[in-house]
């Protein structure tokens, strides 16, 4: 799917919280925007009664059309790809804001890199009044690990992406959780360090697609009783600067653009 970089995706990253209630059969969060049409279809019918969402940070659009063949794990895993368009600024706690709110940064409140608990309706909160339990998989002083803080659910706080991989896939064995939100964010610091597209940045990259691929092996193995929707969904998109190295936060394709991988396992 090419999307020409001088042109915005069409699909919004507020959409994804509403698709992620549909697919469990739970109202979306009060705030959020409608849900994303080819996901609903994807699992309408299906019986999803889990859900597993991979966040890794900071893999752009443009990273994938590039570098398609490195995601061919992530493809052979899911059923469609669907390129979003983020909000802004396109920076992480902005952006995940969004995506478990399906609101605009303006309504959820956090409009910089700042990490307060956001007190607006989420997936998390829409899920805990259905009766069922979320839990998020993070790493120490991540956005993901403070700003849905404050709720009546587990979170799993470990020091390195690695660490909350094994702990995710532990939860997976286990088998108590409805909802498991993983985040990762090595590309995303690497990318930060030496650009998008050195050497450590795609190999970082091709860390998140292997912890995906586990992911969804773990899935296969130990939820055989369910059906899961299970997601690989970036926050925002990357570029590199002056110097080499890598950056996001602006109003353009290549920080703006992004692209979800979804399947029912």
């Amino acid at each position: 799917m090419n999307i020409h970089q001088d042109i915005f995706c069409k699909l919004k990253l507020t959409s994804v919280a509403a698709s992620l209630c549909s697919a469990l059969g739970v109202d979306k969060p009060n705030q959020a925007n409608e849900p994303l049409e080819a996901l609903v279809k994807l699992c309408e019918g299906k019986g999803v009664d889990r859900v597993l969402m991979y966040n890794p940070e900071a893999i752009a659009l443009w990273i994938f059309e590039k570098y398609a063949d490195l995601f061919t794990p992530v493809m052979l895993n899911t059923d469609i790809t669907l390129p979003l368009e983020s909000v802004m600024p396109s920076v992480t706690p902005v952006c995940f804001g969004t995506m478990y709110t399906g609101a605009y940064p303006e309504i959820h409140g956090i409009q910089a890199y700042v990490k307060p608990v956001i007190k607006t309706d989420s997936v998390f909160d829409a899920l805990i009044r259905a009766g069922k339990k979320p839990c998020i998989v993070s790493t120490d002083n991540d956005s993901m690990s403070k700003i849905y803080l404050e709720r009546e659910m587990d979170y799993f706080i470990v020091e390195t992406p690695d660490e909350a991989n094994e702990k995710a896939i532990e939860l997976i064995k286990e088998d108590k959780y409805d909802f498991i939100a993983v985040y990762n964010g090595n590309y995303d610091g690497t990318m930060h360090r030496y650009g998008p597209e050195s050497e450590e940045s795609i190999d970082a990259l091709k860390h998140n697609v292997k912890a995906f691929e586990a992911l969804a092996n773990a899935v296969k193995e130990n939820w055989k009783n369910h059906k899961t929707l299970i997601g690989f969904a970036p926050d925002h998109g990357c570029h590199e600067i002056d110097g080499g190295c890598g950056s996001h936060g602006l109003y353009m394709p290549e920080d703006m653009n992004i692209v979800h991988f979804y399947g029912i396992i």
